[in-house]
């Protein structure tokens, strides 16, 4: 099935003409190509809610009638430090939970599954997923740095149609690119210091000439840390090649690379935290991330109004962790450390089509395969100071994992009378995971795994909406999600999981009604209520003193409301100033409708604050100057889904994390062209505080931080 999808999309754009300098595109309701002449009309300006929301078919998607919601970097203060805070300030309903090293990034949405490693949140660079294994594997230890990063796009309920699985949302790192008409060469330089030894570069040159483009970026982060063992080091490098040998075709390599570097302090109690927020009792553990990523791309435009769109894709990522037991205050250090390495090599290609046809109609359809390899080896060693790639010691785990996917589908937008659109979407998935291991930890009793299974998943979605008065528009969805089967969920490595019994994946349904409009000039708004169910939750069960398997054994509910409004106190003047007044809320009410464990049901989910409220001002004149004072406040949240305190005296941790407010001042200026100066200050009121949170301890997130720098270009 899905190696036909290829074929059928080749032999459309095959099968059409392409379209030809000086021509105008062929009107779906004409029966001949009309040839048209002269000057051109100057360039319309973008419609003012493009600042805030995607188009409504963009190049081969459909987002019309989805939530969507989109960050244009340029229109704020540069991001230092990969601060995704500051980040995500105009994301409504985003959570961040927050740690000092930048090794792993940890999102979660509406209350569904925890923030570690971005599990349950799709993360994509320019359309393609940059999670650790897409479907084994869905952990996020590489983000775009926001200095090579255009804008990022959010795409709520029917995300899952549109990219694949994850319940929502679909968070897409769109990155910078030179323009096809812009100065063959152009250079930038900024370099950045601060609190706690930081020092941050970003450099890149680009350029357009004779139809090639091309742009190549490098950025690096140091930081000593707050805590001890916290110290880190962050590089990343971009290049981008383009060639468009006529309008309307783009031929494109594009690759990057990240290596990020970072002591582990370990986790603590909440007395530790009150006490000594920096304490490290695990002062010999490091982590290190290694990825390259290659994508090769094509998009051309054809008659009749098609436009096909491919990517190849390829990555390798490798894992590797030193991790020794915590060390008792004044105690002796560990006798062993254990040693981990894991590696993924996944290969994939994304091939789209789009016709528009009618008035206003659109059909999109393609096909999506995908494939990883990736090997799980630990060591038990003697050596705390063991290197990066060291296999020293006595091995302990050795599992060889290969995950396939493969998706078809298609939508199609209908205009109808009354200004009203009707959206219909369906995609069909297909996923299967293959373990088999040659050597366990040695305290289990298992036998040696060796499994292979596999499930087909249909989805689909409608989506209703309608312009009224001056560009406002209502929209409606009712769209299926899922996330697929991992790993960990079909073969543990470090338990004694059965596995004769193979749990479903996780299933949600979304609903979502709003509307959202630019009624007023400089003004946009958008308000939402949602209802998700999320359905057959995986958790593991005891059979006995030694065995467990994994069973859907739940089903949890998260409604509630979001909305955001803006307003350019400077829009009735149409000059280069803006000042901006924003605020987003979302208010969520989650809870366990059924549980294997009756206990359970009427409880609320972990990770599920009742609110995030985050708002600001900012004031900027394009070329000149950046201001923006923003504020995050997130309530109160449980860190577990039994909704109780772990431990005791010393060990104690609190059955919530405690509500907390962050306030980030952030300024870029330009004295003369071609240099910026910018600083800014991180956590402004120093508020003590944490959003990590696990049954073996909690991790301080950052304090106060100052940083100030400069930048070149030309």
């Amino acid at each position: 099935m899905f190696v036909a999808g290829p074929a059928v999309l080749l032999a459309l754009a095959a099968s059409s003409v392409p379209v030809q300098p000086g021509r105008a595109e062929e009107d779906s309701d004409s029966r001949s190509l009309i040839v048209v002449t002269g000057d051109l009309l100057p360039k319309m300006p973008e419609p003012a809610k493009l600042d805030h929301i995607m188009r409504e078919v963009d190049g081969t998607r459909i987002t019309v009638t989805k939530k969507t919601t989109v960050i244009k970097l340029d229109q704020q203060p540069t991001v230092i430090g990969n601060n995704q805070r500051e980040l995500f300030a105009r994301a409504p309903g985003v959570s961040i939970s927050e740690q000092q090293t930048p090794t792993q990034f940890n999102i979660s949405y509406r209350g569904i599954g925890n923030p570690q490693e971005s599990e349950y949140v799709l993360v994509l660079r320019d359309g393609v997923p940059i999670q650790s294994d897409w479907i084994g594997f869905p952990t996020l230890y590489y983000l775009p740095l926001p200095q090579d990063t255009a804008e990022v796009q959010l795409i709520r309920g029917g995300s899952s149609l549109l990219y694949g699985p994850q319940p929502a949302p679909a968070i897409n790192f769109v990155p910078r690119r030179p323009r096809p008409d812009g100065p063959p060469l152009a250079a930038y330089s900024e370099h950045v210091g601060g609190s706690d030894g930081l020092y941050s570069t970003y450099n890149a040159i680009e350029g357009a000439s004779h139809g090639w483009e091309y742009r190549a970026g490098f950025g690096y982060v140091h930081s000593d840390g707050q805590r001890d063992n916290s110290r880190s080091d962050l590089a990343q490098g971009d290049l981008y090649l383009g060639y468009r040998p006529e309008p309307g075709q783009l031929w494109y390599l594009d690759l990057n690379g990240h290596d990020a570097s970072s002591g582990d302090p370990g986790r603590i109690s909440f007395p530790q935290f009150q006490s000594d927020p920096n304490r490290a009792p695990t002062p010999s553990n490091h982590d290190w991330v290694e990825r390259y990523a290659l994508t090769l791309g094509h998009s051309r435009q054809f008659a009749g109004g098609w436009l096909v769109e491919g990517k190849v894709f390829g990555a390798y990522q490798r894992l590797f962790s030193r991790s020794a037991a915590a060390q008792a205050t004044g105690g002796p250090p560990p006798s062993t450390t254990i040693l981990q390495d894991e590696k993924f090599r996944n290969l994939g290609l994304d091939l789209r089509v789009r016709k528009r046809w009618g008035r206003g109609n659109a059909l999109t359809a393609g096909t999506v395969l995908y494939h990883s390899d990736a090997p799980f080896l630990q060591f038990t060693s003697t050596n705390l100071e063991a290197r990066q790639g060291e296999h020293s010691g006595v091995p302990r785990l050795d599992q060889k994992r290969q995950s396939w996917y493969g998706a078809v589908f298609a939508e199609n937008v209908f205009r109808l009378p009354g200004r009203f659109h009707l959206v219909l979407s369906a995609r069909l998935e297909h996923e299967q995971l293959r373990v088999s291991e040659s050597v366990r930890p040695p305290h289990l009793t298992r036998p040696l795994i060796d499994v292979d299974v596999s499930r087909t998943v249909p989805l689909f979605g409608i989506g209703i909406g309608n312009d009224f008065g001056r560009d406002n528009e209502t929209y409606f969805s009712i769209t299926q999600g899922y996330r697929p089967l991992r790993f960990f969920d079909v073969a543990s490595p470090f338990s004694n999981l059965r596995t004769d019994s193979i749990a479903d994946p996780a299933k949600s349904l979304s609903i979502e009604a709003g509307v959202h409009g630019t009624p007023l000039e400089g003004l946009f708004y958008d308000a939402s209520l949602f209802w998700i169910e999320f359905r057959n939750r995986i958790e593991t069960q005891r059979l006995n003193a030694t065995d467990v398997i994994n069973v859907n054994s739940g089903d949890t509910r998260h409604r509630g409301f979001e909305g955001e409004v803006s307003y350019d106190l400077l829009a009735y003047r149409r000059g280069p100033a803006h000042l901006v007044v924003f605020a987003n809320a979302s208010f969520l009410d989650a809870t366990f409708t059924a549980s294997g464990n009756p206990a359970q049901v009427g409880k609320t989910p972990s990770f599920a604050p009742r609110s995030i409220l985050k708002g600001g001002i900012s004031l900027r004149k394009s070329g000149r100057y950046s201001l923006s004072l923003t504020a995050s406040s997130v309530g109160s949240q449980f860190f577990q889904d039994s909704d109780l305190p772990v431990g005791s005296g010393s060990t104690f941790i609190p059955a919530k994390i405690p509500a907390y407010t962050i306030v980030d001042l952030a300024a870029d200026w330009s004295p003369v062209a071609g240099l910026k100066l910018l600083g800014g200050i991180s956590n402004l009121g120093d508020e003590k505080y944490y959003s990590r949170v696990f049954q073996t301890g909690l991790e301080p997130a950052p304090r106060r931080r100052i940083y100030v720098g400069a930048a070149v270009s030309l």
